[in-house]
């Protein structure tokens, strides 16, 4: 017996997989309740495009933990008269850690909700989209875009999980939590290196 794996925005064919692939449906426990709310971010119900939906939550995540930082470092910087690519370093470093650890308790929260789900890649679960657009909004903490850079990643990030060029739809049919996780990183990634590119055209052609 197979079953079918699922995607937040189904645009992409299915894959069939194993069904012995996916754990047996247990009893939910209050961890399994935990893993669901993470899994799905609160909008991975939706009956339309809980992906997108998602991706947006990746950019208000993004954006207001941007105004915490700047909130409590640039005090801190004047008290202590650091430059501003010292500044800007530690921000970036904070959202690294912040985009490790959503991964990461995505990876685990997308493993419990297929087992919960008896689902390959549930299309609720959006904690993948959250993760991957953070990734795609990196490149506006360091060149300065504004508010249509912001718009630039999240099309971008889109575009790229929904298309999943190569390796992403290979990194999708990995097990578990890593499939989950690890193509919507790699199309984060992509639409990182993309904005990065149209960033340095505009402010090339149009900012000069």
């Amino acid at each position: 017996m197979s079953t079918i794996k699922e995607s937040s925005d189904e645009l992409n064919p299915p894959i069939t997989v194993p069904a012995n692939e996916i754990p047996p449906r247990k009893r939910r426990t209050a961890s399994d309740y935990f893993a669901l709310a993470l899994a799905t971010c609160g909008v991975g119900y939706f009956p339309i495009a809980p992906g997108t939906l998602g991706s947006l939550v990746g950019v208000a995540l993004f954006l207001a933990l941007h105004r915490l930082v700047t909130n409590v470092l640039v005090p801190y910087a004047l008290r202590h008269q650091l430059n501003y690519f010292t500044l800007q370093s530690i921000e970036l470093a904070v959202m690294l850690i912040v985009i490790l650890i959503v991964t990461l308790g995505g990876i685990w929260a997308g493993s419990r909700a297929e087992s919960l789900f008896q689902k390959k890649d549930p299309g609720a679960v959006v904690i993948d989209e959250v993760s991957g657009q953070m990734i795609a909004l990196l490149p506006v903490l360091v060149f300065v875009g504004g508010v249509w850079a912001i718009v630039s990643a999240f099309i971008l990030f889109r575009a790229f999980d929904i298309w999943k060029p190569y390796p992403v739809r290979r990194l999708e049919a990995l097990e578990s939590g890593l499939g989950i996780m690890l193509d919507d990183v790699a199309a984060g990634l992509y639409a990182a290196v993309a904005n990065t590119i149209l960033i340095a055209a505009v402010g090339i052609f149009f900012l000069r």
